[in-house]
């Protein structure tokens, strides 16, 4: 450990080359970039929390049918737009057997990656009615969907649920829908990045006022599963995934094969729409689209223009992931639980050495260990401590580039090797030692 904490002038020549001012007001790929450098000039690895990628191998059972797809010659012909009958079959299977909710095949379109299921449905959402153009986002959550809307030129609101949990939710969604100008609204539950899950109740609320006010609710699954506190990777039964679209009319699901299924590169996903959403029509639509119908201008319209369609092979990939879930023959939380282990171990790590777990209660009860975990130092805010941090070889993101209110920063556990663990343990005490908690 002589080489940490690294020099001061070492970290800040590294920030002035990349045109950055600190890690603390970094962007997520912008402390990629920054952490990367300093690895390659010292060789000295960092404990790396800032990125959301999985930590392990992808399942072979979706290798194996994307390897035999492209043996078989898909690679040189188009895939339909709207998906292959084989995807969209097993995910409606899919969806009945672990979030219980019977789905149209049709109403099931596979997407590049959930990142374009989101950009797709704020696009497509928004032309719907004139006079709804709003998103409102539930947070804290993912930064590059409020990036998403920006781009598209999207009006957006947003607030922190966390102080609003259970039947305080009703009365905080109300104080932003009566205005009667939002399109829709998304979270995603487990939370990226706090981790807090919402329980049926929350979930009541948030369908039942979103028809109130003819709102599509966007959930975003990307952690399907991965509140490991219960079993939902049993097919047909119960618990199954809590969801919206046990209560609301209009939403969509967004199921990424990223991270339960370790599948994030070859950008997989599938949007699952309500049919009444599917078959909404208006003439707005038909404007932008020439289509009246929300599902064909979604599909011919606004994906047809993204992207023109999912590759193919992937698609054969996620087919089988979802078939074998389905028979019974994959269960994908057996490989997860690694994540839950991770967690626990960094934020024992982190409290006994003076940080705090910031979102540390999900209602009454603790937030589980997972992918994600938020932390804070008491002498600091979240700019500043991971400011510091960078010099102790640590990285993570700061909780303000995701609506949060509270200060801290937020922790990925899948990059850090269980045995780097250990070494975390020890930056952190030679940190605390350095920054003592008066």
């Amino acid at each position: 450990m002589q080489n940490i904490p690294f020099e001061r002038t070492f970290v800040e020549d590294v920030l002035k080359r990349n045109n950055i001012p600190s890690v603390g007001s970094a962007s997520i790929r912008e402390v990629k970039k920054i952490i990367d450098d300093i690895e390659e000039k010292t060789n000295e690895k960092f404990v790396r929390m800032e990125m959301g990628i999985p930590g392990m191998g992808a399942t072979s059972i979706g290798l194996d049918a994307q390897i035999k797809a492209l043996k078989d010659g898909v690679a040189s012909i188009y895939p339909d737009i709207y998906g292959t009958e084989e995807l969209k079959k097993e995910t409606a299977k899919f969806v009945k057997n672990f979030i219980n909710l019977d789905i149209d095949d049709n109403c099931c379109v596979p997407t590049v990656g959930s990142m374009q299921g989101g950009f797709a449905s704020f696009l497509t959402i928004t032309k719907m009615n004139p006079n709804k153009q709003k998103v409102l986002f539930i947070d804290p959550g993912f930064p590059v969907q409020k990036l998403q809307c920006k781009v598209l030129g999207i009006e957006t609101e947003h607030f922190d649920v966390y102080n609003f949990r259970g039947e305080k939710l009703k009365d905080k969604l109300e104080s932003y829908l009566k205005s009667g100008d939002f399109a829709c609204l998304i979270y995603s539950s487990p939370n990226n990045p706090a981790w807090f899950c919402f329980n049926d109740m929350e979930l009541e609320i948030i369908g039942e006022v979103a028809n109130k006010y003819d709102v599509t609710v966007i959930e975003d699954l990307a952690y399907f599963g991965m509140d490991f506190r219960k079993d939902y990777s049993q097919p047909g039964v119960a618990p199954y995934q809590p969801s919206v679209g046990h209560w609301a009319k209009k939403f969509v699901l967004l199921l990424s094969a990223s991270k339960a299924f370790s599948y994030a590169g070859e950008r997989i996903a599938v949007m699952v729409i309500s049919k009444e959403l599917f078959n909404y029509e208006s003439e707005n639509l038909n404007k932008f689209f020439s289509q009246k119908s929300f599902g064909k201008s979604l599909i011919f319209g606004a994906l047809y223009a993204l992207t023109s369609g999912t590759a193919h092979s992937p698609q054969y990939a996620l087919s089988a992931i979802f078939h074998a879930c389905n028979n019974g023959t994959f269960n994908f939380r057996d490989d997860l639980l690694i994540y839950r282990e991770k967690a626990h171990r960094m934020k024992k790590a982190l409290t006994e050495n003076g940080f705090n777990i910031v979102y540390d209660k999900d209602m009454d009860v603790d937030i589980a260990d997972g992918f994600y975990f938020t932390f804070s130092y008491p002498t600091m805010s979240g700019k500043e401590m991971l400011d510091e941090l960078v010099y102790y070889g640590i990285s993570a993101i700061c909780l303000d580039i995701t609506g949060s209110k509270e200060e801290g920063a937020r922790a990925c556990v899948s990059l850090v090797p269980m045995e780097m663990i250990d070494v975390f343990e020890e930056r952190l005490k030679i940190f605390n030692k350095n920054h003592p908690i008066k």
